[in-house]
């Protein structure tokens, strides 16, 4: 028995061996990539951020970009208002020359080149739409810089990966590195920079990336820490205690309502997009002149709360420290909400997440200051209220509420309130992902009409074309010419751009072995083969066994 133990022994070493020496230079020239791309990720978020204090700086005349609200407030009222709008011009020039349609890349391009595009992201738009954020943050703009530096750590790994000739998964990895060692950068987050790559852009947890990713992510906190040292974001005060058991429904309630407002932050979005949509199509509005009107919008609103300006650092901190009354931190939510709207459906570029930030930490200070007021022998602070908020909002609007709950431990440092940030953070995830498609990110693409959100049964179809699969006539086994013309006759036929995904119901309807494929010759259709069901069966079975494969390796 002993001695079987033993050959068993030197059997798994031999196999070890063998597969060290096989595997193991590929895999170690693999990390050394993925660690050079999360040096390049690290200070292209390094660079973007000092780039953003340095316009803020340039523009509104602080020596400290930490406190711009602050300074703003002695600056005369026309110069708040023309800054943004000045922004915004020069950001509308600039991506009406770099994308086809105007609009900033963000967190939910980079979400579908993972899916379904072999890990790569447009590299033009995304160089643009890095330069227009900066300058939208720079000036004014009311949203978050995670966007932008995550879509231009995809264009990094995306660049790496057309050179390397990276296969889909591959590909998937490097750009996982990438965004991770930007969280991390921007953050100075390096566990949560890992696990936002892993739960929102890959959306896996697979093994055989979790090791390049780390290394990535860790190179990105250097990089950071190197510039700015090891300091948090957030700085708290000492009395955040959590009473436990007696406190634990406030939590509760707490992230119901967090998860409310998450929702409702991230429909005032869609629903100023769509108006922004209609009214530039019925004015005739040139697409480049859209984020000067929103940078307008925001100056007026500014020129009475500063608070809307920028990133909102200050704002958040204020409200983490309890240094705001009740009906501050209600106004100041409700504004941001109001100005990020304006700002992302304006076009302009940035993020949410650290509006989401900024809008849950008043959020859960307004509530906490009502909690403790009306039950103050059985509560703690206020401000773990809003640290609370914080994390339940953001988590919400992410549809991260791993990653979002370790960004908010170490951005403040606190890991001794978990239990509360956890519990609210559970509440209103499981909230706000029944009222949208699970997160802002895949909403985004759901108005797109990429089905991301309920996962790679639904996309995978869209992926496959009618052309690329069918059966041409001189193909063996090609249809019928005769039947297929028949069926054209009769309507039942599929463009050869058509997707699986348009082309797998009509099977079910006609109930039809195949579909003629056509395309138009000027009034009339011209029949370029067939497609068939278990053609399309088959292609669609391997796609989802590669896809299960890769996710379980």
């Amino acid at each position: 028995m002993l001695s079987e133990q033993w050959i068993g022994l030197l059997q798994s070493l031999k196999n070890g061996w063998r597969l060290l020496r096989v595997q193991g230079p590929s895999k170690f020239q693999f990390w050394l990539i993925a660690l050079l791309i999360g040096v390049g990720a690290g200070f292209a978020a390094l660079f973007f951020r000092k780039g953003i204090e340095a316009l803020q700086i340039a523009l509104y005349g602080t020596d400290d970009p930490t406190h711009l609200h602050s300074f703003a407030e002695t600056l005369p009222w026309y110069w708040i208002l023309l800054i943004p709008v000045a922004g915004g011009l020069v950001v509308g020039l600039i991506l009406n020359y770099f994308t086809p349609d105007g609009r900033v890349r963000s967190v939910a391009d980079v979400i579908e080149g993972a899916a379904m595009q072999n890990g790569r992201v447009e590299i033009k738009a995304g160089i643009g739409s890095a330069l227009a954020s900066m300058i939208t943050l720079g000036s004014g703009g009311s949203s978050g810089r995670e966007g932008p530096v995550v879509h231009m750590a995809g264009v990094i790994s995306s660049w790496v990966s057309e050179r390397i000739h990276a296969d889909g998964i591959t590909g998937r990895d490097l750009l996982g590195c990438a965004v991770a060692a930007a969280v991390s950068a921007s953050f100075n987050a390096p566990i949560a920079g890992a696990l936002f790559a892993l739960e929102v852009v890959l959306r896996h947890f697979a093994v055989h990336a979790f090791a390049p990713i780390v290394i990535a992510s860790v190179a990105g906190t250097v990089i950071n820490r190197l510039e700015f040292g090891g300091v948090t974001e957030f700085s708290l005060p000492d009395s955040s205690t959590l009473q436990f058991y007696q406190e634990l429904p406030a939590f509760l309630l707490l992230g119901l309502v967090c998860g409310v407002v998450a929702v409702m932050l991230m429909r005032a979005i869609f629903v100023a997009e769509d108006i922004g949509n209609s009214l530039q199509e019925r004015s005739g509005l040139p697409r480049w002149l859209r984020p000067g009107i929103a940078g307008l919008m925001l100056g007026a609103i500014a020129i009475a709360f500063p608070h809307i300006i920028g990133v909102g650092y200050e704002t958040t901190s204020a409200a983490l420290t309890g240094q705001l009354l009740w009906h501050e931190a209600v106004v100041f939510a409700v504004l941001k909400c109001v100005a990020v709207a304006i700002t992302i459906a304006g076009r302009m570029g940035g993020g949410v997440f650290s509006p989401s930030l900024m809008v849950g930490a008043l959020t859960g200070l307004a509530f906490g200051l009502i909690a403790t007021g009306i039950f103050p022998d059985v509560s703690g602070s206020h401000t773990l209220y809003a640290l609370a908020g914080m994390g339940a909002v953001a988590a919400a609007v992410l549809g991260a509420p791993i990653s979002t709950t370790l960004i908010v431990f170490e951005l403040t440092g606190d890991w001794q309130t978990g239990l509360a940030v956890m519990v609210s953070v559970s509440i209103s995830t499981a909230i706000s992902s029944r009222l949208v498609d699970r997160s802002f990110f895949l909403t985004q693409l759901e108005r797109r009409d990429v089905h991301l959100a309920a996962g790679p049964q639904a996309y995978l179809l869209a992926m496959f074309r009618a052309g690329t699969l069918m059966r041409k006539p001189e193909d063996p086994g090609a249809a019928s010419e005769e039947t297929c013309l028949e069926m054209i006759e009769d309507g039942i036929s599929v463009d050869y751009n058509a997707t699986l995904e348009d082309a797998m119901p009509l099977f079910e309807r006609a109930g039809v072995p195949f579909l003629p494929v056509t395309t138009m010759e000027g009034d009339a259709p011209q029949l370029l083969g067939a497609l068939f069901h278990v053609d399309a069966l088959k292609t669609f079975n391997k796609a989802l066994a590669a896809t299960a494969a890769e996710e379980h390796s």
